[in-house]
């Protein structure tokens, strides 16, 4: 599974719609979307804050698995 769908299941077991995590992290719904959609590459200081909100680790959401 791509990092993308991963931080998607996540926020969506967690219950958290896009926006709802982007306010707690600090950003916008749009930046969520666009991360979400592999439009954008957050920063690390982006990727750990979402990491947190989801209660899950670095290797956990954005760690791509070499084929």
């Amino acid at each position: 599974m791509n990092k993308n769908l991963r931080l998607k299941a996540a926020r969506a077991a967690k219950d958290l719609s896009q926006a709802k995590l982007a306010n707690t992290v600090g950003v916008t719904r749009q930046t969520m979307n666009a991360i979400e959609n592999g439009d954008y590459n957050p920063s690390l200081n982006l990727c750990i804050a979402i990491c947190k909100a989801l209660d899950l680790t670095l290797n956990d959401l954005f760690w791509e698995e070499s084929k």
